[in-house]
């Protein structure tokens, strides 16, 4: 049985992956920073000479955008540092590499859905971490870099769930409305990642090595985000529009962030939900959750 390890399993992608990893015909090891140091050369290389995997999953990552404005040297550690030694790793146990970015590796200036092609400008610390860590992951033939955009999930924190507990606590929210991209959920983000393995595993389809984007289908803006989640979620919290200069943050965010997803469905096979479809999905688990607990 094929081998896949999961860091950063207590991540929202890693979670989803968890979750999903129930119904695949694959043995997998989930660990996070308890069970794997990934910034630990000689650590990651032990284990993986120990579980010798046939696949890698990095969801592991610092993600803190604004903070990583101020904590330079771990965002970096965590984002870069630990992603050389997974190639190292990966290389020595001939493992496939599949590496998560990110849409914050570009600077938001198009004007049109950004392609695998397009070059990266990041305009904050964590963009740019993340924009050498697919550098990093590049160096190995055998990886496979996707970049996704405004994750959120059941698990974990984001922005959906903090939209919906505001929600119920004001009356009213103020969200930017320049800010334009698509959000992902990351349940179908991890579906997809195991379908792609799925097929080279099976040879079903050759392993096709490089830089994928992935997000929902679909085109919104945060405050139609915020809207539509409180509209899924039954809430009566209005939810008005301001400018991104009306709430300044210490990282910068790209303005645009549509992903161009056509590479990842011709070349994979990959079907993709629209983000309102699958935001509805998310906000029925979390209240069927909710109910049973």
């Amino acid at each position: 049985m094929k081998k896949i390890l999961v860091t950063g399993a207590n991540g929202q992608l890693g979670s989803e992956l968890k979750k999903l990893s129930k119904n695949e015909q694959f043995d997998f090891v989930f660990t996070d920073v308890a069970e794997l140091d990934i910034t630990d050369i000689r650590e990651c290389m032990a284990f993986f000479d120990k579980i010798k995997p046939h696949f890698v999953i990095n969801c592991a990552a610092y993600t803190a955008v604004d903070k990583a404005e101020s904590d330079k040297l771990l965002a970096w550690k965590v984002n870069v540092d630990a992603v050389k030694n997974l190639v190292i790793s990966s290389s020595i146990s001939d493992s496939y590499l599949i590496q998560i970015s990110t849409d914050y590796v570009f600077d938001g200036k198009s004007s049109t859905p950004y392609v695998e092609r397009d070059l990266t400008h990041p305009q904050s610390e964590y963009g740019r971490s993340k924009a050498v860590a697919e550098v990093e992951a590049l160096s190995y033939p055998k990886s496979l870099v996707i970049r996704t955009s405004w994750l959120y999930s059941t698990f974990g924190n984001n922005f959906v769930k903090t939209m919906l507990r505001l929600g119920k606590e004001r009356e009213s929210l103020n969200v930017v409305f320049d800010q334009i991209g698509t959000p992902t959920y990351a349940e179908d983000l991890a579906a997809a990642i195991l379908r792609i393995i799925g097929k080279i595993a099976s040879k079903e389809k050759d392993f096709v090595a490089g830089i994928f984007h992935y997000s929902n289908e679909g085109v919104c803006s945060w405050y139609d985000f915020a809207c539509a989640i409180m509209k899924l979620g039954c809430l009566n919290c209005k939810v008005y529009p301001i400018e991104t200069a009306d709430y300044p943050t210490p990282a910068k965010r790209p303005e645009f962030a549509v992903l161009n997803k056509t590479k990842i469905k011709s070349v994979y096979g990959i079907d993709i939900s629209h983000w309102r479809s699958s935001l509805e999905r998310m906000i029925d688990s979390l209240n069927q959750t909710e109910t049973t607990e």
